[in-house]
């Protein structure tokens, strides 16, 4: 039965995804349309997984959000969060690899939606597109997500964080919001199988963007979150716990 559920929740994608690029194009006049289109997709999705997957689910510290926008810089461990934190923080873009925008239907919609794409191997350049079109999400009134290990680390594993989003905070006058989050427990990287059982996520009090230089910035989000990864880890079918 768990591969017919995981079927059913994946035709839902495939046959939803050209209707949901369709309704950003409708959408587009209109001050962030695409955005609350993606968003709508996404609680579509997610209630598919609860529903008929019966991978559910709950946060903690919904009292720290902030009530202007900031930086949210949450642990990756699958495709789930880039759903529920639409769902949680308010209307946001994220920080992702430009080779997404590739992706038909999903990757158009993300370069429609104002997404920040980054060309890793662009360097120095990449910090300052990362910046340059940050300050404009901002005075737009967006919220940023930014991965800060850069991409999606397995569940009981921990990558390096990267000083992108202190380097935003500081640069834009923006707090960071650390999410820790257990998702990868359920549904491990590139997998065709999502587990049912609840996802924890756990919202942190604000960093300010004053707090030291941008290396102690991100040091204070990376400790405030691993710590939380280590209370909510070792709970889902697909954790592996460290090697190192």
């Amino acid at each position: 039965m768990l591969y017919i559920r995981n079927l059913i929740y994946w035709l839902v994608l495939i046959v939803s995804m050209p209707l949901m690029f369709l309704a950003a194009i409708i959408a587009m006049p209109f001050p962030k349309g695409i955005n609350r289109v993606g968003r709508e997709w996404s609680a579509m999705l997610l209630w598919v997984l609860d529903k008929v997957v019966g991978l559910k689910y709950v946060v903690r510290g919904t009292e720290n959000i902030p009530s202007t926008p900031a930086i949210i810089c949450a642990k990756h461990q699958s495709g789930w969060e880039t759903f529920a934190l639409q769902q949680i923080f308010p209307l946001q873009i994220y920080v992702a690899k430009k080779e997404l925008f590739k992706i038909p239907f999903f990757g158009w919609a993300l370069k429609m939606g104002k997404t920040i794409g980054i060309d890793r191997k662009a360097g120095k350049q990449a910090t300052e597109k990362l910046l340059q079109q940050g300050l404009a999400r901002k005075q737009e009134g967006f919220w940023i997500v930014i991965f800060p290990e850069g991409t999606r680390v397995a569940a009981g594993e921990r990558g390096k964080y990267k000083l992108g989003g202190a380097r935003m905070a500081k640069l834009f006058e923006m707090d960071i919001v650390p999410v820790a989050l257990n998702s990868g427990e359920y549904w491990a990287r590139n997998a065709f199988l999502k587990y049912p059982g609840t996802i924890e996520v756990v919202i942190g009090a604000s960093i300010s963007h004053t707090l030291g230089d941008e290396v102690e910035l991100m040091n204070a989000c990376e400790t405030w979150i691993e710590a939380r990864q280590a209370e909510i880890s070792g709970k889902g079918p697909c954790y592996r716990p460290s090697q190192l």
